[in-house]
């Protein structure tokens, strides 16, 4: 069953993926800077922040791919078969 968070994702356009997975990794950096510092109260915040990015960069991804040519994921199919030896 998805999360909820994957079904919101779907409903952005491209564009709004794109600048909240700008805004989602400058948030991470940040908190990985002030843990670096002084320490956050609840560290685990950088581990659900994480996810999210990759949340956000899997969906940016099958999106990229939805939208490849059918010659386009002829060559992707081969490369993945080359990567798979």
């Amino acid at each position: 069953m998805p999360s909820k968070k994957y079904i919101e994702l779907q409903e952005f356009t491209d564009d709004e993926l794109k600048s909240e997975l700008t805004e989602t990794v400058s948030q991470y950096q940040k908190l990985k800077f002030d843990h670096a510092l002084r320490g956050l109260e609840n560290p685990l915040v950088l581990r659900e922040v994480r996810r999210d990015i990759a949340r956000l960069k899997t969906e940016v991804r099958s999106r990229e791919i939805k939208a490849m040519t059918p010659e386009q994921l002829e060559l992707r199919t081969k490369k993945l078969a080359r990567r798979r030896k």
